[in-house]
């Protein structure tokens, strides 16, 4: 397959039976599970394997859900992807799950992390975030800025793919700019299932409490670079790491420049680790020409253990 780059999915992924069969059939992912339940003081592993789902999908279980499962993924596969991972990136909460894979974060600091993340995001103020489909990133950025000349607050906060935008904001604030979007001619505004507005001015306080927490925390320089959603650049360094991901909280994602970044270097192959292949299909609206593989349950080890044969 040569070389790779390994990809870690963003809150949204996360569905009840998660890594439930993963811990089944592989001792290392029981152990990640196992790690990330005795970390927290209870058992995530539970509300990942059977719900409820209401329960999984709160902000501050479902950030760590994903980072575990991801993990655990990253448990069982790390031996075969010795010497073929050229970069790693993270939509959003996965940025977390880079560096842990990448060794610049302990999986235990990682888990309290993304919890602690979670629970900040939670406790911010109400927002929503929008997906725009079918406009140009400038249509879009100047329908948001119409409406925060109004008085409202709203942003551009992911740049997933070419004609995929996502926005985040106070609700009316989306809502006009959605409504705004479908006059400009958007194919598609869709309200997105989540409790904030995350990557957007609304997220402040929780960047400040997120400062402090990343403060407590060591960092190692990552064993591969991982590309940061704020500068869409490789990150090298642990200093980098902590400020990026600190950061993150209220800037955009830059998913489509990321993936772009990592391209120019030569990779042309992707491997999702975790729930869900959200980023797999970002991927062939990117650059349809790249090939990517979802790897998160047995069958799916499986089938990537014989891609490398």
């Amino acid at each position: 397959m040569g070389d790779l780059a390994v990809l870690f999915p963003g809150q949204g992924s996360q569905h009840v039976a998660m890594g439930g069969e993963l811990a089944e059939a592989f001792p290392s992912a029981r152990d990640v599970f196992r790690a990330a339940d005795e970390v927290l003081g209870f058992e995530l592993s539970k509300i990942c394997w059977a719900g409820p789902e209401e329960e999984l999908k709160q902000t501050e279980n479902a950030q760590p859900a994903i980072l575990v499962h991801s993990m655990a993924v990253w448990a069982i596969m790390k031996e075969g992807l010795a010497g073929q991972v050229r970069f790693g990136a993270g939509h959003s909460l996965g940025e977390f799950t880079a560096y842990a894979a990448a060794g610049s974060l302990e999986l235990e600091d990682a888990v309290r992390l993304v919890r602690r993340r979670g629970e900040l995001m939670a406790a911010s103020p109400v927002g929503t975030m929008s997906a725009i489909v079918g406009l140009e990133p400038a249509a879009v950025e100047e329908i948001c800025e119409r409406v925060r000349t109004g008085g409202g607050v709203v942003v551009a906060a992911n740049y997933n793919s070419p004609g995929q935008i996502v926005i985040s904001g106070e609700v009316a604030a989306v809502e006009q700019a959605g409504a705004l979007a479908k006059q400009a001619g958007a194919r598609m505004v869709r309200p997105l299932a989540v409790s904030g507005a995350f990557h957007s001015p609304l997220m402040g306080d929780a960047e400040s409490g997120l400062r402090a927490e990343l403060d407590r925390v060591t960092f190692r320089d990552p064993e591969f670079p991982v590309v940061s959603n704020v500068t869409a650049e490789p990150v090298i360094d642990a200093a980098a790491a902590r400020r990026n991901l600190v950061v993150q909280l209220t800037a955009p994602v830059r998913w489509a420049d990321s993936v772009r970044r990592i391209t120019r270097q030569g990779v042309r192959h992707f491997v999702e680790l975790g729930p869900g292949k959200v980023l797999t299909g970002m991927l062939r609206r990117i650059d349809p020409e790249l090939t990517g593989m979802e790897v998160g349950k047995p069958e799916d080890v499986q089938r990537f253990k014989e891609e490398l044969r």
